[in-house]
């Protein structure tokens, strides 16, 4: 049996471009998972488990609000508070799973589809290691090869960032490629580009095994990379910016209604 779920190979890369240069890039994988198929995938995978321990894991309380609520469930009811109706259409979630049950995404990306399979809106879900996250849904207009969408900055996320900024996300949606760019700005000069990108493989055990084996402890590696990469900034003479209170932090995931697309 095939799945219209995936395994995706590739790197991050990250460059600040002011006050200080910086760069790193690093190997990294992600699961492309068509939300319907996750039972099957839980079943039919040896090495691949639905809210339970294994060598690679989804768990639900990782992404949207955190309850057990299913999340295609907690998905449709963002897109209706927003006027959006995709009809039973597919929901698609990017992210990196939880690896021997330890689990961390800066950026996890839910792809919502019409019925007809046209994309009818962008759910990007950013998290902080302050265990916070926030949601910027974007409703998509005109269909197109690559994605321009914009928002503006609402989560607390590097210290070493201003909160006053916007994302610019450029996104080409995941076929044999996926990539998503990502430009922070402040005052509409960019700061720093992000880009991840990767090549699909067949989701299956051989490919799951193989891929722990190369990369093993992706989710640990990225926390521990996110401090080191701090620490580096810290000593090229940056120092961080207060972290605002939220307003309510028991509210994970959150509607911008300032959010634009283009």
């Amino acid at each position: 049996m095939s799945f219209r779920s995936a395994l995706y190979v590739g790197s991050v890369m990250h460059r600040r471009l002011r006050p200080r240069v910086h760069r790193f890039r690093y190997r990294a994988f992600w699961l492309l998972l068509d939300l319907d198929e996750v039972p099957h995938l839980a079943r039919r995978l040896r090495w691949f488990s639905h809210n339970s321990f294994n060598l690679f894991s989804l768990h639900d309380a990782d992404h949207g609000d955190g309850s057990a609520t299913p999340l295609r469930l907690q998905v449709e009811q963002r897109l209706s508070a927003a006027g959006i109706d995709i009809d039973g259409g597919m929901v698609r979630l990017f992210c990196m799973p939880r690896t021997l049950d330890y689990g961390f995404n800066p950026l996890s990306v839910f792809f919502c589809h019409h019925a007809d399979g046209t994309l009818a809106a962008m759910l990007y879900e950013v998290h902080n290691t302050f265990g916070e996250r926030h949601s910027y849904l974007i409703p998509v207009g005109m269909q197109s090869e690559v994605l321009r969408q914009s928002c503006r900055k609402t989560l607390y996320v590097s210290p070493f960032l201003e909160m006053d900024m916007r994302y610019e996300f450029r996104v080409t949606a995941p076929s044999d490629r996926v990539v998503i760019g990502i430009v922070a700005s402040a005052a509409d000069k960019p700061v720093i580009t992000a880009c991840l990108a990767g090549q699909r493989k067949d989701l299956n055990d051989r490919a799951l095994l193989a891929i722990f084996l190369a990369i093993p402890a992706i989710t640990a590696k990225v926390m521990l990379a996110i401090h080191w990469e701090a620490l580096r900034l810290w000593l090229k003479g940056l120092r961080p910016h207060p972290r605002p209170a939220r307003s309510d932090p028991s509210v994970a995931l959150a509607l911008d209604s300032s959010l634009d697309g283009d």
